[in-house]
């Protein structure tokens, strides 16, 4: 479709279009008339500079038209539009996607998801015997849905780069693996190789899902070096103004 042609009546309306722009914004922030942009047959859209500070980059739109053979101009329409370069509002996300884990609290529910990529139904077979067993003893619980391999690696990769991982400060200075410690109870299941719950209660780690290959100075199997008392060697010295010597 082509381009409405120019229209003399419309382009000649600058002084209408920055009257009702004063009309609508704060005093002093219509600046330059940028130029006039046809929208259809005798409907045309003038754009100003905005030059209030919290604004940059936007443009005052006001909108005129005129009626068949009229000779004079109207206007329909005032706004504050983005330009080129406009400072904007991050794009809208529905609240299913903005929230993060740590950020439901007490009271809070989030959305049902029917889709989930970390789920799948639990009597779905995975071709692995021990995975499936799990899921029909799940099933039997009443649960619809498990894991999915998406899933099980997702929280298994999450699991082993947080603080109960291999590289957290704690598992790099500790004497031992959770691996060798009496207090590590492995897991069911796929993750069991990977991963264990802490039962040690002297352990910043307890209650906790830790990785085989952390660690911490809590570990069952190991002690501290017992050092022997260190002797000044010598007569000791007494002071023998400070008492009555008999």
């Amino acid at each position: 479709m082509p381009a409405p042609k120019d229209d003399a009546v419309l382009k000649a309306s600058v002084d209408l279009a920055r009257e009702a722009a004063e009309s609508i914004a704060e005093a002093g922030t219509v600046g330059d008339h940028l130029g006039m942009e046809m929208v259809e047959e005798r409907l045309a859209t003038h754009y100003f500079a905005c030059t209030a500070a919290a604004y940059p980059g936007w443009r005052w739109a006001i909108t005129v038209a005129r009626v068949p053979r009229g000779k004079v101009a109207t206007v329909c329409e005032t706004n504050l539009v983005p330009g080129e370069g406009a400072l904007l509002s991050p794009e809208w996300v529905p609240y299913a996607e903005r929230l993060a884990p740590g950020d439901v609290g007490p009271g809070d529910v989030l959305p049902y998801k029917e889709e989930d990529a970390n789920l799948e139904p639990g009597f779905e077979a995975t071709g692995d015997e021990d995975v499936d067993q799990v899921a029909l003893w799940e099933l039997g619980l009443g649960r619809p849905r498990v894991l999915s391999a998406e899933g099980r690696e997702a929280a298994a990769q999450r699991w082993y780069d947080g603080d109960n991982g291999p590289h957290a400060e704690v598992a790099e200075k500790a004497p031992a693996p959770c691996s060798s410690c009496g207090y590590f109870l492995p897991m069911a299941g796929a993750l069991r190789s990977f991963f264990g719950v802490c039962a040690n209660a002297w352990s910043p780690s307890d209650g906790r899902v830790v990785s085989l290959d952390h660690g911490c100075g809590a570990h069952s199997e190991v002690d501290v070096d017992q050092q022997s008392p260190v002797s000044g060697g010598g007569e000791p010295l007494v002071d023998e103004e400070a008492f009555d010597l008999v």
